[in-house]
């Protein structure tokens, strides 16, 4: 069974912040997850963007045709392709304003909604549909063109009403194996329609009756005539105004939805599944229509150049009538549109609605009218009461499956969600006054140009220098020299040894050198472990010497995280010491994390590294610009026996990593590392621990026991006995979630997975038929 990711947005224009819910469901309606409380800000540039766009492409017109098309045989003046290229113009704006819009918002829950569609959509792509629960002024946008979908070339995106209510219908079955077809050829001015009728006519397995601009009486007549309809095709004019969609059935007469609504419910009672308006402006047609409670309905939102219709058709229902489900038949024809080059935006023209109560039918089983014969249900039975003993023997087997399964990974991208889930959980913490954070912002660009010049950065160390600094690290790649100033620069790292640069050696990216003539002391390797989805929760601290090669040029053994909290701890005479291959800074013990270490299942043990247990906190540390430094606008005491960080957060300057918390930039990234080391030596702040295999196993099994045991008191009470087992789910999570505010990090997901796992095993082993005398 296939399964539906619905994003709910509710607003009623762009004007106003949006309130984002996603609820994971299957097929067949039941839930599975939902996430609620999102927002996203508002936007206005988008709906200028696509009124600019709008303008433009509708202006896009040949010499002597209202549709519009633009022959391969016409040479196109010069004021046409100006309107092209400024409709183009307009087409990247309006993308690029999208993927701003959707991606960059700081809010958690909407940080939460798209990892879930990530992962999701990563699973298995295959088996998702994605529908946009929202008012029709937005399904216009290109949603197709969101950067989650982009390696997802045949995920379609349908949309349904804000305000859809699900009403159950009882739908009749006609009784042939063929796709029964309504076809309606309308008002043709000035548009050629026998290509469609072409595509309908050779249709693989299909039944089509044809009305060629039929009278209002006979359209009514013959839409709500009992043939059962599977598809109600419509091609020909069309329009909305004031929301409200128009068809012109011929040249004399038209038709609102609101016209002909009962027929439309008689045909939708006998099995209408599909509405295609392939004509212009449907975005009224679908709304009307949504409102009966039809299973799908493509339309086309704009005017349409003839071409475009044509070819989306054809290449729909021949992707369709292969066999492939109906959103990847529409994604791909839609897709297809883009060789119209130019008609910039002719992708976003086709849309597809959706009924959200109803699972969109595959061709063949538009075909296949054959009702399924029922299965007789036996009476139930009462269950006996389990044994003890078999309480016992299912908790040992399931743990074992259970400690198995979480061996070979399966489980470790649950485990990593769920510590994300907790790690955002926590409650939140003051800024870290032991570091200032130095960061070129846009407006330090576009004043000192980028890359930084090496004279403007010589002059920042300087004015940080006379305030007495632990130490200053510099996260900027220095490998070619900036002039001027460099030789500054070399003054500066040569005389002060608690002056770090940094480097990257090359892993899954391309390696960076350290700056030239400074010593390997002062370097620091800025590589980040990164997990599934490019996430960050782990640091390097350290890496074994046998792992660096001869032709590295990045060839220190310390993380540049490290190298800074080490000078500070060094400056505060805290001892630092390798037992056992784990770092101790004075008491404090950094637990290196092995091959297999809490959700962990398949680590590289080759570096030393750390779980990162992020500080909760808005802002990390106090944080000034450049031009701060620069004029001497900052506090002494903010530098003073402080660690200064210094890099660039313009966000023209891409660098950025997925957290739990959402998009961070590295320098933050190694500014929380710094701070879990400092926090822990100096204020005992709890480092993030995991129990040793047999101590999961042992967490587990437990469980495991309680879920058994909760179906051995509880066996003959169905309702008691589900409220009992979310009981204990309920008071698992809480305390994995107090013990990993103390710095614990407990299997969750495992646990939870072992206690339904032996509920449900042991219910199934009591409900099985048992021979006589057993």
């Amino acid at each position: 069974m296939g399964k539906v990711a619905v994003l709910k947005i509710r607003s009623d224009d762009l004007k106003q912040g949006f309130l984002v819910s996603l609820q994971i469901c299957q097929d067949d309606g039941l839930p599975l997850s939902e996430i609620e409380g999102a927002r996203l800000p508002t936007h206005p540039d988008i709906e200028s963007c696509y009124l600019m766009w709008q303008t433009f492409f509708r202006g896009l017109k040949s010499r002597g045709h209202d549709d519009w098309e633009v022959e391969s045989s016409f040479t196109m003046q010069r004021s046409t392709i100006e309107g092209v290229d400024a409709c183009r113009e307009w087409v990247k704006s309006l993308e690029t304003n999208m993927q701003d819009w959707l991606q960059e918002s700081s809010d958690r829950k909407w940080q939460q909604i798209r990892e879930k569609l990530v992962g999701e959509l990563a699973n298995n792509s295959q088996d998702v549909r994605v529908m946009i629960k929202a008012n029709p002024s937005l399904w216009k946008l290109p949603w197709h063109t969101w950067d989650l979908l982009k390696y997802y070339p045949d995920l379609g995106i349908s949309f349904s009403p804000e305000d859809y209510n699900r009403e159950e219908i009882s739908r009749r079955k006609g009784s042939d194996n063929k796709v029964n077809i309504l076809a309606i050829f309308g008002d043709d001015g000035n548009i050629d329609l026998q290509p469609d009728r072409l595509v309908i006519a050779n249709l693989k397995g299909a039944r089509t009756e044809v009305l060629n601009q039929p009278t209002a009486s006979d359209f009514i007549k013959k839409v709500r005539s009992e043939s059962g309809w599977d598809i109600l095709f419509f091609a020909g004019h069309s329009e909305t105004k004031d929301n409200v969609g128009r068809i012109y059935i011929s040249k004399d007469e038209s038709l609102e939805i609101e016209q002909f609504k009962n027929a439309l419910k008689s045909a939708i009672n006998n099995g209408l599944k599909i509405a295609i308006f392939n004509s212009c402006e449907g975005l009224g047609l679908a709304e009307q229509i949504a409102k009966l409670q039809i299973p799908v309905a493509v339309f086309m939102q704009e005017k349409v150049p003839d071409r475009v219709a044509q070819s989306f058709l054809k290449e729909f229902l021949t992707e369709y009538a292969k066999g492939q489900p109906l959103q990847t038949a529409f994604r791909r024809a839609q897709s297809r549109l883009e060789e119209f080059t130019t008609l910039p935006g002719a992708t976003w023209l086709p849309k597809l609605y959706q009924n959200l109560g109803e699972t969109p039918p595959t061709w063949e089983e538009l075909r296949d009218k054959k009702k399924p014969i029922p299965l007789p249900i036996p009476p139930p039975s009462r269950p006996s009461k389990p044994k003890l003993q078999t309480v016992f023997i299912a908790s040992f087997i399931v743990t074992s499956l259970v400690m198995g399964v979480r061996s070979i990974g399966w489980l470790q991208s649950w485990e990593l969600q769920a510590y994300d889930a907790m790690m955002r959980m926590r409650p939140s913490e003051p800024p870290d006054p032991r570091l200032l954070i130095v960061g070129a912002d846009k407006e330090d660009i576009d004043k000192y140009n980028y890359p930084l010049r090496d004279g403007t950065l010589a002059k920042v160390i300087d004015k940080l220098q006379q305030h007495q600094p632990i130490a200053i690290g510099l996260d900027i790649y220095r490998n070619l020299p900036v002039p001027p100033g460099y030789a500054a620069m070399i003054a500066h790292f040569q005389q002060n040894k608690r002056l770090i640069a940094v480097c990257k050696y090359k892993a899954n990216e391309e390696s960076v050198d350290p700056p030239p003539k400074i010593p390997v002391e002062q370097i620091g390797f800025s590589n980040l472990p990164l997990d599934e989805y490019n996430i960050v929760r782990r640091y390097f601290l350290s890496r074994s010497p046998n792992t660096i090669s001869d032709f590295e040029s990045c060839k220190t053994n310390y993380s540049f995280g490290f190298q800074l909290a080490y000078r500070y701890l060094y400056a505060k005479k805290i001892p630092v010491q390798t037992p056992e291959n784990n770092w101790q800074f004075g008491n404090i013990i950094l637990k290196r994390l092995g091959t297999r270490s809490g959700g962990y299942q398949n680590l590289d043990g080759m570096s030393n590294q750390t779980l990162l247990n992020y500080r909760a906190s808005s802002q990390i540390a106090q944080q000034v610009t450049v031009r701060d430094i620069l004029n001497d606008r900052f506090e002494p005491s903010w530098v003073k026996d402080k660690i200064v960080l210094i890099g660039v957060i313009a966000d023209s300057v891409k660098d950025p990593y997925n957290t739990p918390y959402g998009i961070k930039r590295g320098l933050y990234v190694h500014a929380h590392a710094i701070s879990e080391i400092l926090s822990a030596v100096e204020d005992k702040r709890p480092l993030l621990r995991w129990l040793p295999l047999w101590g999961d196993a042992i967490w587990i099994g437990f469980w495991s026991l309680i879920g058994g045991g909760i179906v051995w008191f509880l066996y003959s009470s169905p309702l008691r006995l589900w409220l009992a087992i979310s009981i204990s789910i309920a008071i698992l999570y809480a305390l994995c979630f107090g013990l990993f505010i103390q710095g614990f990090w407990l299997p969750l997901v495992p646990s939870a997975f072992a206690l339904l796992v032996t509920r449900i095993a042991i219910v199934f082993r009591i409900t099985l038929p048992t021979k006589k005398g057993e």
